[in-house]
């Protein structure tokens, strides 16, 4: 995917620049990974332009090493072949690049609060990969899986639940009446645990994230990254 630039004769240099900046930035990822979706909502929230490169990191061509040493997507390149890694690097980042839809206070509590967030977002989201690695890596022969660990991380993933219903209350949003990388994160998590946890039925017992989350998918840009 990369979106469409249009370049303006009367933009002023700075513009020129951060558009420059993000024609040429390359998003290695899949499509199926929440946190790679987590960068693509960002891009999409602040009309960045990017190309997006699929790769499969556990295949054995996989060349993500050669980008991210963890061999782990999300990793975006940018205009000078330099690479950062880590979704939440990445966002923070991208953040600065425009102003446009500002996702992550720059200070102070607000800016506390949304990290908080999606700290607890990508924590519950590697919480599940964790337990569906265990109960499904096709390397490990049945009677070496742990119900266990399993059992652990499934703890953590409704632990996280439950703190999510209670942080969000009846708050438009997770932190206010504002639209933030909080609720990017949480809508990304959710939409991880309805991929692959389609027998978690977290909505029944959880209606006001249910209720962020239904807004959340009516969004252009979480439609376009489903």
């Amino acid at each position: 995917m990369r979106r469409s630039h249009t370049t303006r004769s009367n933009a002023r240099p700075i513009e020129y620049f951060e558009s420059f900046l993000t024609l040429h930035m390359k998003l290695i990822g899949s499509l199926t990974s929440p946190f790679v979706r987590k960068v693509r909502i960002v891009m999409a929230e602040k009309k960045l332009d990017y190309q997006l490169v699929i790769e499969e990191v556990w295949s054995e061509s996989s060349t993500i090493s050669q980008s991210n040493p963890l061999g782990q997507v999300p990793c975006l390149i940018m205009e000078g072949g330099e690479a950062l890694f880590d979704s939440r690097v990445i966002v923070e980042y991208l953040d600065t690049l425009s102003p446009v839809g500002k996702l992550i206070p720059s200070t102070g509590r607000e800016r506390a609060e949304v990290k908080t967030w999606e700290a607890l977002a990508d924590g519950l989201i590697d919480a599940s990969i964790l337990a569906r690695q265990e109960k499904r890596w096709p390397m490990r022969k049945e009677s070496e899986r742990s119900s266990a660990w399993i059992d652990r991380q499934m703890g953590k993933v409704h632990n996280s639940l439950k703190a999510m219903e209670k942080g969000l209350g009846d708050k438009v949003y997770c932190s206010g009446i504002h639209f933030s990388l909080a609720d990017i994160a949480l809508g990304c998590a959710l939409g991880y645990l309805d991929l692959r946890f389609e027998e978690l039925d977290w909505r029944e017992s959880h209606p006001e994230l249910a209720r962020l989350y239904e807004k959340l998918s009516t969004r252009t840009s979480f439609v376009e990254t489903r």
